[in-house]
């Protein structure tokens, strides 16, 4: 998501967050929901971090609601 820059603007733009804050902060719980949060507002976007995961969509909604504490099964 970060490697297309009209992703990683969009991205900085609606959380807030500097780049350097989300480098230093990456592997906390809160910025791992927002992150999945933003790829699950556009179907788009959650595809294609899939894609480039390697894994299928349901595995990160999974994901995110697991780090989120849901209760959501595929």
């Amino acid at each position: 998501m970060l490697s297309d820059d009209t992703h990683a603007e969009r991205f900085l733009a609606l959380t807030g967050v500097a780049p350097g804050e989300l480098r230093a902060r990456i592997g906390e719980k809160t910025v791992l929901v927002a992150t999945l949060d933003f790829l699950m507002a556009h179907e788009p976007d959650l595809i294609a971090a899939a894609d480039a995961l390697g894994v299928a969509p349901p595995v990160l909604v999974a994901a995110h609601h697991a780090l989120a504490g849901s209760d959501w099964e595929p």
